[in-house]
């Protein structure tokens, strides 16, 4: 087990931007969590319960610097959600952000909340105008963990923009969901933009040399 996680930790570190590490953290937790329910010993039982410990640990570390990244050029929402009372159903305060001068306005909903798993089941609502189309609505369903990295784990805006949502709380802290959109080019290496993303890319750089 220790060797898994160490290689994990290296795998995170040095390649978190190209690959979806996600279900190997799953994979490892799990096991973690199925060592730990048969453990011999309660010496067992702690040395697995370092091997969470790290496998958070690394995990919100590596949320963080993706996070520092695409905050460096996109905008953020910070929320908190009270967990003292049963926030399912709850709508967070929404925010509208510009963005390389589109505007969108994002609602998250709190749909269920995992304490066991430490995940939280959000709705997210997009809206952004479009001059040609009219107000477009996007709309997203999943569940927010540690172990989702915005760069790899986001939705899919008009003009080429992402938005993603992680989750940063520790034991002994209420959760805090925040929110980023961002450019699409920041999204990771494996990223590839669809056909109309192009299409609008291009025709927006030729509009824009036009004007010049």
């Amino acid at each position: 087990m220790a060797a898994d996680v160490l290689n994990l930790e290296l795998l995170a570190y040095n390649f978190h931007e190209s690959l979806n590490l996600k279900p190997l953290f799953i994979d490892l937790k799990r096991r973690i969590a199925k060592g730990t329910a048969t453990a011999p010993s309660a010496a067992t039982r702690a040395e697995l319960g370092d091997y969470q410990d790290r496998l958070e640990r690394v995990a919100r570390e590596i949320a963080r610097k993706q996070m520092i990244v695409l905050e460096g050029v996109g905008k953020k929402i910070d929320r908190t959600i009270d967990l003292t009372q049963d926030p399912d159903g709850t709508t967070l305060e929404p925010a509208t952000v510009t963005l390389d001068g589109v505007e969108t306005a994002l609602s998250i909903d709190v749909l269920s909340v995992n304490r066991k798993e430490r995940t939280i089941g959000v709705g997210l609502t997009l809206e952004t105008p479009d001059p040609e189309q009219g107000r477009q609505t996007k709309t997203a369903s999943f569940e927010v963990s540690y172990f989702d990295f915005p760069m790899i784990d986001n939705t899919r805006l008009a003009h080429g923009q992402r938005c993603a949502v992680v989750l940063n709380c520790s034991r002994t802290s209420p959760p805090t969901s925040r929110s980023c959109c961002f450019p699409g080019e920041y999204a990771s290496l494996k990223e590839k933009p669809y056909y109309n993303e192009v299409i609008d890319n291009v025709l927006s750089a030729s509009k824009k040399l036009g004007e010049k």
